[in-house]
């Protein structure tokens, strides 16, 4: 391979635009000048057409687009207004306010310069603790435009949680006038058209869609493709402006919202979190500051993009978009995944379609990805000029602050990647190392000046085969400081490590290796064991279960997820250990990289697991099922660690965010459309959706109504119906104050049972109970006893007795699926029949010794009844328990998790006890050790639990479970 700096000679190409006789070396420098010196004859152009009435032309009239309910959008196209400059003629108070983190225990080191102070509107800096402003003059209890709060509150649920159509809320309003006429009132609304006009004239979020037309701007020959003749409208909205009314001026953010970058450590070791403890906030605020020093005081605020194509309806011709988010780093990991609209559409992107066949034409791919760069530039000029000079901004706490933009990590998959960093497919988009070898020596990184200097060095030919670099692509980062898209490209859980490595190739691998070990018949049936093994796995709060193994067709990103779950465990007794090994050191990465808070030891810890991984995949080597593992996918997983310490927990920036965010911004408004040129009805509901919200926050910031995101009642009572093969509504994130875990029963108790203790155990069939809860309650009295009392000693409980079938276990687990202070709530359930059927008794972790780490001080048990009693004026809510004792003293050195027994008496007798139920921490999720032999034909998931008497913990169950079963 050439270097650089060798002598080198190449044919030269010449520009050839407007008599431009320049010559250039390479196809990139070539399209940087053109971009650069011609701008009105760009390779991908604004373009004006007369032959199409859809078309929006610059300097038209707005384009009013009309919903299937009368409903109207603006498409407007005046360009966006110039951020205004903040004043630089005051510096920051001598005693700079030190930024609340609200992060946790440790040492906290905030960044000198860039560290947040706040100003007045003026861009004058203010002493530290002043109050801010009014955030509005509006008269408390206005709820303009809506006459009340019952107006806005019917809207609201109406049109943004039922999600109704116009006819459906025109009827609901007949039937509701049709009832007061009796008592001489009307409804709220006359019809859908009334309420959808008091949705669009809330002024708050109003920030109107803009399109533009693109096309193709070179010569058109006669016989052109239709592609080249056609143009393509990109829709979008100002970021600037979106940014500001969504976000910064959102007060419901308040609390999750980072001012400056800063450095956490706790127990000796640098802590990664959010995106503004890392080391590329940090970094970037000292470049802001050495080239403009009068950024002293200003505000960072990095913003994260992201893009992903989606498709919403196959039945109908794969109807697709291509949607464009932004966030902004300075909200916490826990915002931007709770859905709580933290990450925010700017655009619809083009999607070229050329005929069949142009499909591999070279010229139009080059189009194509050159219409996608040009199309970002364009959205984002809005925030170019503060990207220098700081701008006067509205923040979450009422305060004004000196805002300085710049370009952060950039969300996308891998087929996205390549587009967004110029690079060949099959070549890493963050370092030099070749295809044929990824995870080899040369894994140098990638950056602007390396690539630029390449371009200039050789021709396309040598630069495509020789370094993977696409030269007739100039990534829209050129156009904006400080932004290399090779160091933002972020990591992604959901389609490198998910979907990738564990679905579309370990899974993969392990029914080869079977085919390869067994032969192809045998194979057959010992997949078919792991298919009834997968659907015998019991039940878990939240759990996908496989009621038909995993043989179905279309995989989603969450089905892939749930088979991690329970996947070792399953394979274990058909596969040699080295196969198990395998997977086990690629699942303790992905968990470890899931988490909410990563240190120092965490990465050494995955660098560790890689290499693991990397020793154990060569059995699938050895056995012939896979010769090359130069994968990209699996190649990402080196790159994780530094992209931690850049980046922040990766489960803050991964994929699976914006795939979420299409639900809401694509697939939902796509189906309240009349699906004939949805687009326009998309973007009216997405527009009509951001300004609920913010009236919602703006109400409730005013304290007339709820706040958005109250606390939880204390009690929560059973969330039925919910799925008996999803787990839906048993599990799930919960918004309130942040606590390590409470577990309560429901306010109301189940009627049919004795409310006598003995009865009640002869109802259950239960005859220890009495004994065990009179054990309880006397140690429950004699809290430091020892030994064992006689039992004429234990008191007796002669007060009612109420019965329970489930209770709701509250606990921090910001790496699942949370609420803003990373709170989740699962059901755990101990009921003689569910849904109709056999009984369901889950399992708990019961905490035994606080001191020790993890499994050591805690034991499992089996929940036989949830009950509650009174004794001399206080309560106790008890659980009575099948337990079971750990196998060992450490976890199983091949599937990495502990396993435990039924603990029995000499007699063969469970062992059973009663416990407070303050002692439980959370569901468990036990997985038999199902051993050689094939399960009976008939065997059913309810059984597993007594059919077996050896387990699995199962950490793998969710993340939370992974960080305390050790």
């Amino acid at each position: 391979m050439p270097g650089p700096n060798e002598a080198t000679i190449f044919s030269r190409l010449r520009c050839g635009r407007n008599s431009c006789n320049r010559t250039f070396k390479s196809q990139r420098a070539k399209t940087t000048h053109i971009r650069a010196m011609h701008s009105h004859a760009n390779y991908v152009s604004h373009i004006s057409s007369d032959d199409s009435d859809n078309e929006i032309q610059p300097g038209d009239q707005p384009q009013v687009v009309q919903d299937d309910d009368g409903g109207e959008l603006d498409l407007e196209l005046d360009a966006p207004a110039s951020p205004v400059s903040a004043s630089d003629d005051n510096d920051p108070p001598d005693n700079p306010e030190v930024p609340a983190t609200g992060l946790g225990r440790g040492v906290y080191t905030f960044h000198p310069h860039l560290n947040g102070q706040k100003c007045d509107a003026e861009g004058n800096f203010l002493p530290p603790g002043s109050a801010p402003d009014p955030r509005t003059t509006t008269a408390p209890g206005d709820f303009s435009p809506f006459k009340d709060a019952t107006q806005f509150l019917l809207a609201d649920f109406l049109y943004r949680k039922a999600e109704m159509s116009a006819c459906d809320i025109s009827y609901l309003m007949e039937l509701w006038a049709f009832n007061m006429l009796k008592y001489n009132s009307f409804g709220p609304f006359s019809d859908s058209k009334q309420l959808y006009a008091a949705i669009d004239a809330i002024s708050k979020s109003d920030v109107r869609w803009q399109a533009m037309n693109v096309g193709y701007a070179g010569d058109i020959p006669d016989d052109a493709p239709d592609w080249q003749a056609h143009s393509y409208q990109v829709v979008f909205r100002n970021p600037a402006e979106c940014i500001k009314k969504a976000i910064l001026d959102n007060p419901d953010f308040a609390d999750q919202f980072d001012t400056a970058p800063y450095k956490h450590y706790a127990s000796g070791h640098r802590r990664y979190t959010n995106f503004f403890s890392v080391n590329f906030a940090w970094r970037h605020c000292d470049r802001i500051y050495a080239d403009n020093p009068a950024t002293t005081g200003a505000l960072y605020v990095p913003l994260i993009l992201g893009s992903d194509k989606t498709t919403v309806s196959v039945a109908t011709g794969h109807v697709e978009y291509h949607p464009l988010y932004v966030s902004v780093g300075n909200l916490q990991n826990a915002a931007r995944r709770a859905h709580c609209n933290a990450v925010i559409p700017i655009g619809f992107l083009a999607i070229p379609k050329p005929d069949r066949k142009d499909d591999k034409d070279p010229a139009f791919r080059t189009f194509k990805k050159q219409l996608f760069h040009q199309s970002l530039t364009t959205i984002l000029q809005s925030l170019k000029p503060a990207m220098t000079d700081p701008v006067i901004k509205h923040c979450p706490d009422g305060h004004y602050w000196r805002i300085i933009y710049d370009l952060g990590p950039y969300i996308a998959d891998y087929p996205e990647q390549v587009m967004l960093s110029g690079i060949v497919q099959n070549w890493c988009a963050r370092c030099q190392s070749i295809p044929e070898d990824l995870d080899g020596d040369n894994q140098s990184c990638r950056t602007r000046q390396w690539t630029n200097l390449l371009c200039e060095a050789y021709p396309s030919r040598v630069l495509w085969t020789e370094f993977g670099i696409d030269d007739d692509i100039v990534p829209f980062t050129q156009d904006f400081p400080r932004a290399d898209i090779h160091k933002l490209i972020a990591s992604d859980i959901l389609h490198q490590l998910i979907k990738g490595t564990f679905k579309d190739h370990l899974v993969e691998w392990v029914g080869n290796y079977l085919v390869e070990k067994q032969g192809e018949d045998r194979a057959n049936v010992i997949m078919d064991e792991i298919d009834k093994r997968i659907a015998a796995a019991p039940t878990f709060p939240g759990l996908r279960r496989f009621l038909q193994g995993r043989r179905f067709k279309q995989w989603t990103g969450d089905d892939s997820k749930a088979l991690m779950k329970v996947y070792l465990s399953v394979i274990a007794d058909f596969i040699e250990p080295q196969v198990v090994q395998c997977l086990g050191a690629f699942m303790e990465f992905c968990y470890i990289v899931r988490r909410s808070e990563i240190g120092d030891d965490d990465i050494v810890l995955l660098r560790e697991k890689v290499a693991e991984f990397h020793e154990h995949r060569e059995v699938f080597h050895r056995a012939r099922v896979w010769e090359d593992f130069s994968l990209s996918r699996q190649h990402s997983l080196c790159h994780y660690p530094y992209l931690i310490a850049e980046f922040g927990a990766p489960n803050g920036l991964c994929s699976s965010i914006t795939e979420s965010r299409h639900i809401s911004t694509v697939k939902k408004p796509w189906r309240q459309s009349n699906c004939y040129k949805a687009l326009g009805q998309m973007l009216l509901i997405n527009q009509r959706l951001d300004k609920l919200a913010a009236a919602c926050a703006d109400f409730a910031e005013r304290n007339m109504l709820p706040p958005l995101h109250a606390p939880p009642p204390t009690l929560i009572p059973n969330p039925v119906p919910d799925d008996p093969e999803r787990g839906n509504n048993e599990a799930g994130p919960v918004d309130g104050e942040r606590v390590t875990g409470t577990v309560t029963l429901p306010n109301q108790s189940v009627e049919k049972y004795p409310r006598k203790l003995q009865e009640l155990a002869d109802k259950v069939n239960m005859p220890d109970l009495p004994l065990l809860a009179r054990r309880f309650l006397y140690f429950q009295l004699n809290p430091g006893e020892e030994g064992v009392p006689d039992e004429a000693e234990y008191p007796d409980i002669v007060g009612r007795v109420h019965v329970f079938h489930s209770a709701t276990a509250t606990f921090y687990a910001p790496s699942d699926d949370s609420g803003l202070q990373g709170m989740r709530r699962e059901i755990i359930r101990s009921t003689p029949s569910w849904h109709g059927g056999q009984a369901r008794r889950d399992c708990v972790f019961l905490v035994e010794d606080e001191e020790q780490p993890g499994m050591q001080g805690m034991t499992i048990g089996r929940v036989r009844l949830f009950f509650r009693f009174k004794f001399e004026g206080t309560t106790y809510p008890c659980v009575l328990i099948d337990r079971f004792a750990r196998v060992g003293r450490a976890p199983d050195p091949v599937s990495r998790m502990w396993k435990v027994k039924k603990d029995k008496t000499r007699g063969g007798k469970c062992v059973q006890s009663v416990e407070h139920l303050d002692s439980v921490l959370c569901a468990a999720h036990l997985l038999p050790v199902f051993g050689s032999g094939n399960l009976p034909r008939n065997f059913k998931f309810h059984m597993s639990l007594d059919a077996f008497t050896e387990f699995y913990v199962n950490k793998y169950a969710d993340y939370h479970a992974h960080e305390i079963a050790f």
